[in-house]
Order: C-alpha cells, then sequence, then structure tokens
C-alpha cells in the first residue's frame, strides 16, 4: 500500500513561502477557511490562531500548497495528493538542506525559469555543469535550496 505524504518545511514566514512555492510550481493554495471557521465556531482555537490571507481566514502558524489536479477534501480544503506545507518556527536556517527539490523544466526553458523565479525572490547560488546534467541552484526567499533542470 502506497502512503500519502506531504512535505514539511520549517520557515519565519509560512504565508511568504506559500506565495512563492504556490508561484514558482504552478501549485494553488490550500483554502481552510471552512475548517478554520468551524474550529472558531466550537472554540477549539481562538481569533490569536488566524490571520487573513487573500481574503480569507488562514492559519496564522501554517499554510500549505497543493497541485491543482490533485483531489481535496471539501471539509477541511486539505489537498489528498501532492503538498508543501509551510510551519513557523523560532530559529532560522543555518545550514544547507538535507533535502531539496529539482524543478524539472527541460534544457530549453531552464533559462527563462530561472529568471521568472528570481522575479519571485529566488537567489542564483550556482550553475553546475555535470557530464549529463546541467542545472542552477537556487535558493527560496528564506535561503533554502531547490535545483531547476
Amino acid at each position: 500500500m502506497a502512503v500519502q505524504w506531504k512535505l514539511v518545511v520549517d520557515c519565519a514566514d509560512p504565508h511568504a513561502q506559500a506565495r512563492f512555492w504556490s508561484a514558482a510550481l504552478g501549485y494553488q493554495v490550500e483554502d481552510n477557511s471552512v475548517l478554520i471557521e468551524g474550529l472558531l465556531g466550537a472554540g477549539v482555537i481562538g481569533p490569536e490562531a488566524c490571520v487573513e490571507f487573500d481574503g480569507r481566514k488562514a492559519f496564522r502558524e501554517l499554510i500549505a500548497v497543493r497541485h491543482p489536479d490533485d483531489p481535496v477534501d471539501p471539509a477541511s480544503g486539505t489537498g489528498l495528493g501532492r503538498r508543501l506545507l509551510f510551519q513557523l518556527v523560532p530559529e532560522p536556517k543555518t545550514v544547507k538542506n538535507r533535502l531539496h527539490l529539482d524543478l524539472h523544466f527541460g534544457p530549453e526553458a531552464r533559462e527563462a525559469e530561472v529568471k521568472r523565479l528570481e522575479g519571485l525572490g529566488a537567489t542564483i547560488l550556482r550553475e553546475v555543469a555535470d557530464p549529463g546534467s546541467r542545472h542552477t541552484t537556487m535558493t527560496d526567499p528564506e535561503g533554502n535550496e531547490f535545483d531547476v533542470q
């Protein structure tokens, strides 16, 4: 049986990260407002647990992006497929990632995508030309490394 999973990214600003990565990947920011309204109404969480994000209620300390073609749980707005969840942590990033995303745009589109990602707030770390592979290593706005191929 295959296991359902999500990649969780610790960060200083979950909402900024969600905005960047949704644009970078063509993903959608999850809309958990129905779930949040239910939790608020039941007294499970207080208003301090929420912020407004793109005109709707969102959790203050976490937010996810999901692939637009994957199913969604209508009761919670949670994606049931490919997802990245960004969660607030108090400490800053201090070392190189042990896990990173490779974004595959293809050799003909790589250069244009690198420029587009820079426009979204990414930074180029280095160009890599290994035998059989050429990619650009970049960082997202919080310094998390990823490769563009």
